[in-house]
């Protein structure tokens, strides 16, 4: 059974389940792979950029 709460703004359910690693590796990887295509991200500097982005994703998920 899920549990759900109403967010009393916009009255819409708000789930409360962990984020995983994975969800939050995929989320990131979608986020360089975006700056990849649109020309701000080369390859070249992916891993040092994924870095950051993954650290940034992960404290964004975390801060509740």
């Amino acid at each position: 059974m899920r549990e759900t709460v109403k967010n009393e703004e916009n009255k819409t359910p708000q789930f409360h389940r962990p984020v995983t690693d994975e969800a939050i590796f995929k989320g990131a990887k979608e986020i360089v792979v975006k700056f990849i295509e649109v020309g701000r991200l080369t390859p070249g500097n992916f891993a040092e950029t994924f870095d950051q982005v993954y650290k940034a994703v992960k404290r964004s998920v975390h801060s509740e």
